[in-house]
């Protein structure tokens, strides 16, 4: 008999690629996971790994493990949920995990609709980069996530999770205002703005359903200042990628993970940025927002098979009544 627990680990060592990753990611030692697996290896009675230089390889026996596991650990999340479905009332904690944009804008008002539909659920809220959140929501160090995804930045499929669509935003080019007073400006897609002519990017506004809008903005600020955030974010690949599209590469000034304060830095005069259009809510007296044919869109993320659970579905239930209708995307996965 194949040992679950074994087989989450030959899981996990087909994402991460090496014993030491996976011992991390599961608090174990990396002698014990190779005993383990060893074991997994003695009750299949076949081969299942293979070393190449530091890296351990799944053989063709091993990969059709893994995908047989994935079914088993949906299994057990179905029963879980199941179970779980069975008592009266959500009680105990749920953990959440959100990029900060949401965490600011979207989370406060569906904790306050979970609290008040289910005052025995506890939700434990961790601020973490989309990139980061598959491998936690594997190893249950999360039960649900909002992650994002931008044009340029698909998300990666990950046969362990599923999503459902949340919202949907636009992207925008912050810039200097560049007139001799501070005002608020936004430019919307297909809005010629008046008084910026001679502004870079002013006079040849993004249009959606241009193909070339996005490369015609962005090409005019290839000798600006960027700001953008962290390397490894989604949100720095989507911006050197958008820039690397409109045919040159950013010249970086400030890695910034915070929307807030990127505004805060365009607005006196430190670089331009490509910002969500919730991050961009309620921008600072000198920034001008330029609509751009690109999108954001944010999905809610869990195990597959756990989205009948309970807490999860409590969960999602509140993060689309706490959403103005306007930006609900639908249900479809």
């Amino acid at each position: 008999m194949l040992d679950v627990r074994r087989l989450r680990l030959l899981r996990e060592l087909s994402y991460r690629g090496t014993i030491a990753a996976v011992a991390e990611a599961m608090t174990f030692t990396p002698s014990a996971v190779s005993q383990q697996l060893a074991a997994l290896e003695r009750e299949a009675g076949v081969a299942l790994l293979e070393r190449t230089g530091r890296r351990v390889a799944l053989t063709p026996a091993g990969v059709a493990l893994v995908g047989h596991a994935e079914a088993v650990l949906e299994r057990l999340e179905l029963a879980a949920a199941e179970l779980a479905a069975a008592h009266t009332g959500l009680v105990g904690a749920i953990r959440v995990g959100a990029f900060p944009t949401a965490t600011r804008t979207i989370l406060p008002a569906a904790l306050a609709a979970l609290g008040r539909d289910h005052p025995g659920l506890e939700p434990m809220v961790d601020e973490i980069d989309p990139a980061e959140v598959a491998p936690r929501l594997r190893t249950g160090d999360l039960d649900v996530a909002l992650v994002h995804e931008y044009d340029f930045v698909p998300a990666i499929p990950d046969l362990a999770l599923d999503t459902e669509p949340l919202l949907e935003e636009p992207m925008y080019l912050a810039s200097g205002d560049g007139g001799d007073s501070p005002v608020r400006r936004r430019d919307t897609p297909g809005e010629a703005p008046a008084g910026h002519g001679d502004t870079p990017g002013g006079d040849v506004p993004a249009r959606h359903g241009d193909g070339d809008g996005a490369g015609d903005v962005l090409a005019r600020w290839r000798d600006a200042s960027w700001i953008v955030s962290k390397p490894g974010t989604l949100c720095h690949t989507m911006t050197v990628r958008a820039c690397q599209a409109a045919g040159f590469a950013p010249r970086i000034r400030h890695h910034i993970d915070d929307f807030a304060t990127v505004l805060a830095m365009v607005a006196v005069g430190q670089g331009v940025a490509l910002v969500p259009e919730l991050g961009a809510a309620d921008p600072p007296g000198g920034v001008r927002l330029t609509g751009l044919p690109m999108r954001r869109r944010t999905q809610i993320a869990f195990r597959r098979g756990a989205s009948a659970h309970p807490a999860v579905a409590a969960f999602t239930a509140a993060l689309r009544s706490s959403l103005p209708g306007g930006r609900r995307t639908g249900h479809a996965r």
